[in-house]
């Protein structure tokens, strides 16, 4: 057993051939399939980027310049001296323009020809396709590689030339992105929609219709503008007869939808799991790189042979003959070139998989999907009574599954767009017929209001940026979080207000009765809301440079990329145009005079007659109080939580001035409530404290603030171990690692001999801090991976 066991890591150690891929999990899973001659390692990703804080294009030629991060160092050494021993360097990166530019920047670094370098791609990671990707080699795709170099250069160019001008203009650290910027303008200009939106009143008129046997629930073909004429109608009915007039039954099928892409499955997993974008792409990588789903950045609907056939054993097997159908989709994306398939299980007979529970939940939604789109179409029958009364014609309608077909196993959420109001008609009674006369048990004129428009979630944006051709599948997560981690989007919830409304009733042998009720409405959750800071970088953006955020631009752009991966377009050409456009506009706008503060908004004058305004500051939202050319200087204050520039009204803005505001003594000093950079705080004797979440600065008792300056003292009292009469600037910490020194403004660590800190002298301390500030500093090797 020994031999055999040095027999094996021998082997190892002299694998003809070395495998790279992208992760440390994909290679675990390729080492099962492949034997003692082969050695799987990983990049860990890209190896080389542009620099992080240089621009590093030439501008001549947009010849980008990378370089080897300082962790990746190590990582490059290992792989050189590997690709040296291996006899073969296979390249297994994943097969879209970001894999391939990856294949590539490995074959540069680790010095192989670019022309031989043997590049293998698989969908899935299985045993079958790892050794048919084997036997079937091919070489680095330049044409995929220059278009992720273009799209790279591209927004290192837009994010470069244009950064500077948001720091000059509006304030510092801001960043512009080429797609993130127009993400941006779609939920601005979704929120500028709902804010512009009129609601308008009309009258539902619903009935509950009686039989001897049963209830029949109907709605009037017709809403009323006032409560006058939806009035008028109600009295009229008290002399009608209802009969039915009409019975209807249409037979309807149902189909159902294609397996997964990457833009709805994102979209799926939003609404049926709750999971954020970001969260289902991490998901799906994990079980792709497990072996268990095939690759998950596609744009394809396409199925293999060995899926459908597997598909269709399983349903058969499972459910029987009835509830197959074999279906093969067709790909309507333009730019579907990256993938060959949609996102499936590698093996259909797997109906439940082990991990945590977001990858079972996720496995479970795909296998579904997949499962459903090669069954049977549902059959329903749609029953339709009309039931009429003078000119009133009122209509039932009802929906009978008759056979479930794939409806069995899997049943699409509705879209975020979707109507939600529908008319709860219930089940009809079969014995009802033509001619036959109703009774009513009620008569219902209920005032609705028309609904505005929607606030994006992350799976509607998705949706609107494919509808558009903006981005494609792998960048829909990145773009979704950039544009929240740079402060322009937050996910949020917006709370509902309450509506009154007005329901008018007849009952039989009884006046309409009116009654007001009320309910809330408009209470969303997990919605993508723009900030102040983003929405007056997007004004800018919109009024300085149109063509960056320009719907049909960027859309036009990702065209070009994929014209650059098919080698029909010069990828430096396309940079030249673009720069050429974009270089003057920057330098113009630097150089003009603004009238005003962009973003600025006045909100009228304070008691004194000074000028009050609302704009972007240089740590955020902020209102002024006077201007500069007063004689007094201008006062500023930060918008608290909830408050916005765009909504801000005068009193308001006003109220955040009754700050600092002293609410007495405690121990011969002021307490003292003020507003700063990171919230509202008590101030007593030169220290601070926060004041908790939700607490209201402008409400808080002197008792309450006391109670917030003793919990300080005693949190820095456990912070604060020690302090030396003879050695003024000379303390021990408690960190967040344990103790430590601090002399002087510098910090020192403590020797692991130390087991007891507060019993240290000042002179031990300073022979700590001594030897520590003698040893010689010098470069700290990277640790191995």
């Amino acid at each position: 057993m020994e031999e055999k066991t040095k027999k094996t890591k021998a082997g190892k150690a002299a694998a003809k051939n070395l495998v790279i891929v992208e992760s440390p999990a994909k290679a675990k899973t390729l080492e099962r399939f492949l034997g003692e001659d082969y050695k799987v390692l990983s990049s860990y990703g890209h190896i080389r980027d542009l620099k992080k804080h240089d621009f590093s294009v030439d501008l001549k030629n947009f010849k980008p310049e990378y370089e080897i991060p300082a962790e990746k160092a190590e990582l490059v050494r290992s792989l050189r001296t590997a690709a040296k021993k291996a006899d073969t360097v296979w390249l297994a990166s994943d097969e879209d323009r970001e894999g391939e530019a990856i294949s590539w920047h490995l074959a540069q670094v680790l010095g192989l020809p670019v022309e031989d370098t043997r590049r293998i791609v698989f969908h899935e990671i299985t045993e079958t396709a790892i050794l048919n990707a084997i036997k079937q080699p091919r070489h680095i795709d330049l044409n995929l590689v220059n278009a992720q170099q273009a799209r790279r250069v591209l927004d290192r160019i837009v994010g470069f030339t244009l950064s500077p001008v948001l720091w000059r203009k509006l304030k510092p650290n801001l960043s512009a992105g080429r797609v993130q910027s127009v993400a941006v303008r779609l939920i601005v200009e979704r929120e500028r929609e709902i804010e512009a939106f009129k609601s308008e009143s009309s009258y539902r008129v619903t009935a509950v219709f009686t039989t001897d046997q049963a209830e029949l629930k109907a709605e009037l073909n017709q809403r009323f503008a006032t409560e006058e004429e939806a009035r008028q109608f109600l009295e009229s009915c008290k002399d009608l007869q209802f009969s039915i007039s009409d019975i209807t039954k249409k037979p309807m099928r149902r189909t159902p939808a294609p397996p997964f892409t990457t833009s709805t499955l994102q979209q799926e997993a939003a609404r049926k799991l709750g999971f954020t974008v970001s969260q289902t792409m991490s998901v799906a990588q994990r079980l792709y790189e497990a072996g268990i789903i095939t690759y998950m950045r596609t744009d394809s609907v396409n199925l293999s042979t060995l899926c459908l056939n597997s598909s269709h054993k399983e349903i058969v097997e499972n459910l029987g003959d009835r509830y197959a159908k074999r279906r093969q989709y067709q790909t309507s994306s333009k730019g579907a070139q990256e993938a060959h398939e949609a996102i499936r299980p590698t093996y259909m007979n797997r109906r439940e998989i082990e991990g945590t529970s977001p990858e079972r939940r996720l496995y479970d939604l795909i296998w579904k999907r997949t499962i459903a789109s090669q069954m049977a179409d549902a059959e329903l029958e749609k029953t339709t009574i009309t039931i009429q009364a003078g000119k009133a014609t009122f209509a039932a309608t009802a929906e009978v599954v008759t056979f479930d077909g794939f409806l069995h196993v899997y049943r699409e959420s509705a879209s975020d767009d979707a109507e939600t109001e529908t008319a709860d008609t219930g089940t009809i009674d079969a014995t009802l017929t033509v001619g036959q006369q109703l009774g009513y048990k009620e008569i219902l004129a209920t005032q609705r209001f028309s609904q505005g428009p929607l606030r994006y979630t992350e799976a509607s944006l998705v949706h609107k940026l494919e509808e558009l051709g903006i981005g494609r599948p792998s960048t829909y997560a990145t773009i979704i979080s950039t544009v929240q981690q740079r402060g322009y989007v937050e996910r949020g919830d917006k709370k509902g207000h309450k509506q009154g409304y007005i329901q008018l009733t007849l009952k039989p042998q009884k006046d309409v009765k009116r009654a007001e009720k009320s309910e809330i409405v408009g209470n969303e959750k997990g919605k993508l809301l723009p900030t102040d800071i983003g929405t007056v970088v997007n004004d800018f953006l919109v009024r300085y440079f149109p063509a960056i955020v320009d719907y049909n631009f960027t859309a036009n752009t990702e065209k070009e990329f994929d014209e650059i991966a098919q080698g029909k377009e010069n990828w430096q050409q396309m940079m030249g145009e673009f720069y050429q456009e974009l270089a003057p506009q920057c330098e113009k706008v630097l150089n003009e005079r603004a009238s005003g503060h962009v973003g600025e908004r006045i909100l009228g004058t304070d008691p004194q007659g000074r000028t009050v305004t609302v704009k972007i500051g240089r740590f955020g939202p902020v209102v002024q109080v006077g201007t500069v050319d007063d004689a007094e200087k201008p006062r500023f204050a930060q918008l608290g939580k909830g408050q916005s520039i765009q909504s801000i009204t005068l009193e308001e803005a006003l109220e955040l001035f009754r700050l600092p505001r002293t609410l007495g003594q405690y121990e011969q000093s002021d307490v003292v409530i003020g507003a700063g950079r990171f919230g509202p705080y008590v101030l007593h004797q030169k220290k601070y404290a926060s004041l908790p979440k939700g607490t209201d600065p402008l409400q808080i008792t002197l008792d309450e603030a006391i109670a917030l300056i003793e919990e300080q003292r005693k949190a820095d009292a456990q912070r604060h171990l020690k302090q030396f009469d003879e050695e003024p600037e000379l303390e021990i910490i408690n960190g967040r690692f344990g103790p430590y020194l601090t002399y002087k403004g510098q910090n020192y660590r403590l020797p692991k001999t130390v087991k007891d800190a507060t019993a240290l002298t000042a002179a031990e301390c300073l022979d700590i801090i001594k030897a520590q500030a003698d040893k010689p500093k010098g470069r700290t090797r990277a640790r191995k991976s």
